[in-house]
């Protein structure tokens, strides 16, 4: 058997559980921009069936779902260069996801480990969906046969868990029908972390506004957080070896690398030798300078639900033209009658 040569095609979404951070954009929105421009084709997603895995307030996972796309859009996300949908309203989504569950084996579920971080001890009393939501991530990806996913470090897992589970569809049919998705993680801060304790992921649940910088956060307040984020005492070094043991200080470099679109140790030639109180200034004129523009239009955008919402209705119908006829041809393949 031939393998089969797949369109190159990017695929990757985030949850729309609200609360939109520098993690967030640093992590993964703004390589999703330069995928984007890169001018491979590309489809980007605000989660919502994954959101309600836990329980959400209905009235809030409708404004987090406007707002994560305003914030998508206001960061470079182009709807005329980039299909950009609501996963509800693409229920292609759903329907490969149930096949996926009857492909996908319960040992794989049961070592994904952020089920383990996010259910601990109550695993009996978290939802059914919390548990098997991974099925429905691979066919998310799959269903538009995307060959690329741009992921934080996190994610990885679930990347090798899409690869299993169309590795095994293809096998169990004998066919070649789903790619073997690569993920692409790459950047100097895949994964940004708490301004107040730099050993834990930066987070919209951190009961601390401080800890974070939210991408609604004016330029005042974008500011004073990056003057108050916990460093040590000493001065930079000159490489990036020199961080290994410094948490706090390895991630405000980080973020001053990733937004300056440099490498760290670049960006170490330039301030190593400095203490924190010459390099806080100058990283919190980097970021309002990047970020205030993002916070402007996000709230211009938010000003407008239904020009949002015309948008995704617009993003829903493209991506159809995709996901239907590979659902179908899902279907033929595994038997159903039509």
């Amino acid at each position: 058997m031939t393998t089969p040569t797949f369109t190159p095609r990017v695929f990757s979404g985030i949850q729309p559980s609200g609360g939109l951070t520098l993690g967030n954009y640093l992590g993964a929105i703004k390589r999703f921009v330069q995928m984007q421009d890169a001018g491979m084709p590309t489809v980007y997603c605000m989660v919502d069936l994954h959101a309600i895995t836990v329980w959400q307030d209905p009235g809030d996972l409708q404004h987090n779902t406007r707002e994560l796309a305003a914030g998508f859009i206001a960061s470079g996300i182009s709807p005329e260069k980039s299909i950009l949908i609501n996963q509800s309203q693409v229920p292609e989504h759903a329907q490969l996801g149930w096949i996926f569950s009857c492909v996908a084996r319960m040992g794989w579920m049961q070592r994904m480990t952020q089920f383990k971080d996010k259910a601990g001890k109550n695993t009996q009393n978290v939802s059914l969906g919390l548990f098997g939501y991974p099925a429905l991530m691979a066919a998310d990806i799959l269903v538009y046969h995307a060959t690329h996913v741009p992921v934080g470090e996190d994610q990885k897992q679930h990347l090798e868990l899409t690869r299993d589970i169309a590795t095994k569809f293809n096998h169990d049919y004998g066919v070649d029908f789903f790619p073997i998705t690569e993920p692409v993680i790459e950047g100097a801060a895949t994964r940004v972390m708490s301004l107040r304790d730099g050993s834990k992921k930066m987070s919209k649940s951190d009961p601390s506004d401080a800890s974070r910088i939210n991408m609604t956060d004016d330029a005042d307040t974008i500011a004073k957080k990056i003057r108050k984020a916990k460093t040590d005492p000493d001065a930079l070094p000159s490489e990036a070896a020199g961080l290994s043991e410094r948490p706090e200080a390895r991630n405000l470099v980080n973020i001053y690398a990733a937004l300056s679109e440099q490498s760290v140790d670049d960006v170490l030639r330039e301030v190593g030798g400095q203490q924190f109180g010459a390099f806080k200034p100058l990283l919190a004129e980097l970021a309002v300078s990047k970020l205030s523009p993002i916070s402007s239009e996000m709230a211009r955008l938010m000003a407008d639900p239904a020009e949002i919402d015309r948008i995704l209705a617009r993003g829903a119908r493209q991506a159809r033209e995709i996901t239907v006829p590979i659902l179908e041809k899902t279907y033929e393949i595994v038997g159903m009658v039509r």
